[in-house]
């Protein structure tokens, strides 16, 4: 049961009816009223403008001797006095068709004047028109009264323009107003059918939407309209569109604004605007406000998360009153949307206030094709088009790296003549995506070359070695333009949402195996491993202090994850000395992996050098020429694993190469380690002298 009025369609904040903008008497006929009121006066300004110039062109002011000395030459046709002025007209006209005339004061009454012109007459024989017009003192009055009334009623009218214009821009004099922009469904345009990957959120907000359409079924057991949705999630993932869609969903209006509209440098102006916005939202009930980053205003008030602003506290004591204060039967929700929950004041955040927290996670496998097949809907696409795979080999992307994937797709089968996406379009979307596209004026010297395959051949062999490992999809060593100099790419089998401690072993031996290559192939290293380098201490430390995967530490938290929908950065929560332990811990780790890798590469040196030639020669490889080689260096026969023909998962990067995503954990995946030793083997073992290896490629 629908309880808005009839007439709903025909209000809303953008003129659609008595509580909008063009209602009857409503503020667009005030407006039209006023345009006409300032059209009037600038015809009049004009029109007096021009006939001052049109005066000026065909009169002349004279002295008095000069019109006596026309007088004398006969020069004089007729003659007419006004309050006091004489307006002369001469006999004869410098243009023919325009009468010119001249003016003077008079210095003699109209008795003397009389006489003057009567002996001038006889003098000269020509005969002079006199006429004396006698002053109006109503006309008088009226001119004089329009002449001051008129200028000061269209500067008065010019000034109340310009603050109208001032108000709507948020200038000096509207700064207490809200800035909220007002959309209906027509303009959002978006519905749930443009959201996919995240069904558990388009579910809680399609509960909102239904109690805003049928209110009655929920209202008869008592349930009553939430007051707000908190959405909260990592960048990207859709936070905005959800808010979007439930405003097309609803057909109501929606105010949507920032965090940050709020703030202004004048003190009390973010409460003023908090408390405009709610008034425009109560004209316009039923309605849906969206913040969008609300932490700007929201922040805690603890000094703790930088608490202790007036201003800012002020606005959300303001915003707290405001949340209690409105009624929620008349159909008003708030929506706000952040990525940095933890610092939210705990007011803001309790039930009454925001009774719904809507988490919109990274979406999983289902959700990527979901995101791919709605992004995709609009691009042709051909036969071989597979977007599972595409979705399986971007773990960890969001909506909007996805929706540019798609973009990037589109534009590289354009610019390769193509009338429709394909499989390698999308392939190397992914790759100009994550890491940039081929720089190709970047020339590396033979050397570097050799020591870049050798690095991303060590990677890839080391995870081959391993057991479970993920297959290599590619090995390139062509650099890319966000800094990497060659990559390995790995991809899961199967998305995966926990990692064992054998498998995060794994994980630093893989990464590893990069720097391992180099010293084990050259007797020395480069600065091609800082980043595999920076992934390893990350993981190493991440099983220290937060997964309990530590003999020496056991289950205890040394760490807690701090910004989770941000960079997910850790902060010790320990004392000097145990930090002090925890980096030894993470050095022995670090060293143990390392070990294990030079290991194992120096085991398979034959299989390292073949492929790298092979990388050389070829500059990119496949993972299917990859495992051929590796098969055919170490002898195994049989039925070779196919490799996952999809995009990047796992990336190891060379010189002082960047992450590649912001996940960069899942990217560096790799498997358990079947060959590893216990770390009392290890320390029993030679270490491996590499200066005694030479590398058969010869520059």
């Amino acid at each position: 049961m629908d309880q808005r009025p009839n007439n709903y369609n025909d209000q809303g904040p953008n003129g659609q009816g008595p509580n909008g903008n063009g209602g009857p008497g409503g503020p667009k006929n005030k407006s039209s009223l006023l345009v006409l009121l300032i059209c009037v006066l600038a015809t009049l300004l004009i029109w007096t403008v021009f006939s001052n110039i049109l005066q000026s062109s065909t009169s002349k002011e004279i002295t008095y001797d000069k019109f006596l000395e026309m007088l004398d030459k006969g020069e004089v046709k007729s003659v007419e006095l006004q309050s006091g002025v004489l307006t002369i007209v001469p006999r004869e006209q410098k243009v023919e068709g325009v009468e010119f005339e001249y003016s003077t004061t008079a210095m003699e009454d109209s008795t003397t004047l009389t006489a003057r012109l009567l002996e001038a007459e006889q003098k000269t024989g020509n005969k002079i028109t006199f006429n004396e017009i006698q002053p109006d003192p109503t006309g008088s009055i009226i001119y004089t009264i329009l002449s001051l009334l008129v200028p000061f009623v269209f500067l008065i009218i010019l000034m109340n323009w310009l603050m109208r214009k001032m108000n709507k821009g948020g200038g000096m004099m509207g700064v207490g107003k809200s800035k909220a922009k007002a959309y209906v469904q027509q303009e959002t345009g978006v519905t749930f059918k443009d959201v996919a990957g995240e069904n558990e959120a388009k579910e809680s907000l399609q509960e909102v939407v239904d109690f805003l359409h049928n209110p009655g079924k929920y209202t008869t057991i008592g349930a009553k309209l939430p007051k707000g949705a908190l959405l909260v999630g990592p960048p990207g993932t859709g936070k905005t569109l959800l808010a979007k869609a439930v405003a097309g969903e609803a057909h109501v209006p929606f105010f949507s604004l920032s965090g940050s509209d709020f703030v202004e440098m004048f003190v009390g102006v973010g409460a003023s605007r908090v408390r405009d916005l709610f008034e425009e939202a109560k004209k316009n009930a039923p309605c849906i406000i969206f913040i969008d980053e609300i932490d700007a205003i929201g922040k805690s008030r603890d000094s703790r998360y930088g608490g202790g602003n007036d201003e800012r506290e002020q606005t959300l004591n303001q915003l707290l009153a405001e949340m209690d204060g409105f009624d929620s039967s008349k159909g008003i929700l708030i929506l706000a949307a952040t990525n940095r929950p933890e610092i939210l004041d705990p007011a803001l955040l309790r039930p009454g206030r925001f009774d719904r927290r809507v988490i919109v996670e990274r979406p999983d496998l289902k959700g990527r094709v979901n995101i791919l097949k709605v992004h995709a809907k609009d691009v042709s696409l051909d036969e071989t088009v597979d977007l599972d795979a595409i979705a399986l080999a971007t773990s960890g992307a969001v909506g909007s790296d996805l929706a540019n994937m798609i973009n990037e797709a589109a534009i590289l089968a354009v610019k390769n003549g193509r009338k429709a996406v394909s499989q390698k379009d999308l392939y190397e979307a992914v790759e100009v995506v994550l890491v940039g596209k081929e720089k190709k004026d970047r020339i590396l010297s033979q050397e570097e070359r050799r020591i870049v395959s050798y690095h991303e051949v060590g990677h890839a062999l080391v995870s081959a070695l391993q057991k479970d490992a993920e297959p290599v999809q590619k090995i390139t060593i062509v650099p890319r333009t966000m800094g990497a100099l060659g990559y390995v790419m790995q991809v899961p089998e199967e998305e995966k949402y926990l990692n064992t401690k054998a498998e995060l072993e794994a994980m630093l031996v893989g990464l590893l195996g990069g720097r391992a290559a180099e010293e084990v192939v050259f007797g020395n290293v480069t600065t091609g491993a800082s980043n595999d380098i920076e992934k390893a201490t990350q993981i190493a430390k991440a099983m220290i202090t937060q997964y309990g995967m530590s003999e020496k530490f056991g289950l205890m938290g040394l760490a807690s994850v701090e910004h989770e929908y941000l960079n997910g950065r850790a902060t010790l929560n320990c004392g000097d000395a145990t930090a002090t332990e925890i980096d030894h811990e993470v050095m022995k780790m670090l060293k143990e992996s390392y070990e294990q890798a030079k290991q194992m590469l120096c085991e398979h040196r034959k299989t390292l050098d073949k492929i790298a030639a092979f990388l050389i020669e070829r500059e990119t490889i496949t993972g299917k020429e990859f495992m051929e080689i590796f098969h055919e260096a170490e002898g195994i026969e049989g039925k070779e694993p196919e490799p996952a023909e999809t995009a990047v998962e796992a990336t190891q990067e060379t010189p002082d190469a960047e992450p590649m995503t912001k996940t960069a954990l899942q990217e560096e995946e790799v498997t358990a380690d079947p060959v590893s030793d216990t770390p009392e083997e290890k320390k029993a073992q030679e270490p491996v002298k590499e200066d005694s290896q030479e590398s058969p490629i010869q520059e």
